[in-house]
């Protein structure tokens, strides 16, 4: 386990690794964007299945929903809280990080608007399993080493059956959590500490070859581990993005099948493209502010993205394929 002052000193002595900016950063045409549903309330999470249908989370409905390719809303299973991601298992069963709750900013039509904390509702964090086929969930957890889990925010699966999760944890008036990453097996009977603390962490992802984990942290840091075992890392991090000075906000991310890392970048629109080696490319569109992703359509090369304000799924074609999850271990 990493402890704050690992954390500390690595970023200090690691800043440097990140591209700069004014020499790596670089714009791609706007793609075509198609508007698939609306109404959502706050959307999060996609994931694309088989049928052509995509699965995500709605934090202010406080429910898993699926979306059909005609824009068609169904509510999958009922979380509670405000369920904040989702991925398929090596089970069929899709696995949710429930952060526990929101408290929201309406405006005078009574649409969400922003994100306000921790609610007077909070529950507390937690990851849960939903039955597809019936709607049915349980919670497999809800701390680790004794310490109840905050604001569990993002997962993707490694190629053992475990998986990694991000922990956002919550904001108050006047303080907020440390957030940190844990590793956890599917079946309920082991979870982990990995990293902690560590300020936002949002997006998380992993190279194709499994080897390398992806951290995305809502400070516009793009931070990068090497897996050396399931559920274990070398903990010297490498700051792949550091975009610190650039009016955006890094949220969820996905990789390519080459290797990118594809982030989801609300306030500066579009997403974040950063290479293995920190190339930064911005693929901004429309005025759009997109916060998560999934890759989908037989070629995988089709984005399917959640806008948060206002609730809506889009979906836009991508020039490079999406990695298959999970990735393959070599």
């Amino acid at each position: 386990m990493l402890n704050r002052r690992d954390v500390l000193h690595g970023a200090a002595s690691l800043m440097a690794t990140a591209a700069p900016l004014s020499q790596a950063l670089a714009a791609d045409s706007s793609p075509e964007v198609r508007v698939i549903a609306k109404g959502l309330l706050v959307a999060e999470g996609p994931t694309y299945m088989p049928d052509g249908s995509v699965l995500l989370v709605e934090l202010a409905r406080r429910t898993l929903s699926r979306v059909t390719p005609d824009g068609k809303v169904s509510v999958v299973a009922n979380l509670g809280g405000s369920p904040n991601g989702s991925a398929i298992g090596p089970d069929g069963a899709c696995y949710v990080p429930n952060s526990g709750g929101w408290s929201f900013n309406l405006d005078a039509q009574g649409m969400q608007q922003g994100f306000l904390g921790q609610p007077s509702d909070y529950s507390g964090g937690s990851i849960q399993r939903v039955d597809l086929k019936t709607g049915k969930f349980t919670t497999l957890y809800t701390k680790v080493n004794g310490n109840g889990l905050r604001g569990p925010n993002d997962l993707v699966f490694d190629a053992h059956g475990g998986f990694w999760f991000t922990d956002l944890g919550k904001s108050r008036p006047r303080d907020r959590d440390w957030g940190g990453v844990y590793w956890a097996k599917a079946d309920g009977s082991e979870i982990r500490e990995v990293i902690y603390p560590l300020d936002g962490p949002n997006g998380i992802g992993l190279s194709p070859d499994g080897r390398t984990l992806y951290v995305a942290l809502q400070s516009r840091e793009l931070l990068a581990y090497n897996v050396t075992a399931p559920g274990v890392i070398d903990p010297r991090q490498r700051v792949l993005a550091n975009m610190c000075n650039e009016p955006v906000a890094f949220d969820s991310l996905k990789v390519e099948e080459n290797g990118n890392v594809v982030i989801g970048t609300p306030y500066g629109g579009g997403f974040t493209v950063v290479s293995p080696e920190g190339k930064i490319t911005r693929m901004p569109f429309g005025g759009v502010s997109t916060n998560n992703l999934t890759f989908g359509g037989k070629d995988r090369r089709t984005i399917y993205a959640t806008v948060a304000f206002p609730g809506m799924l889009v979906s836009m074609s991508w020039p490079r394929p999406g990695l298959v999850q999970p990735p393959k271990q070599t």
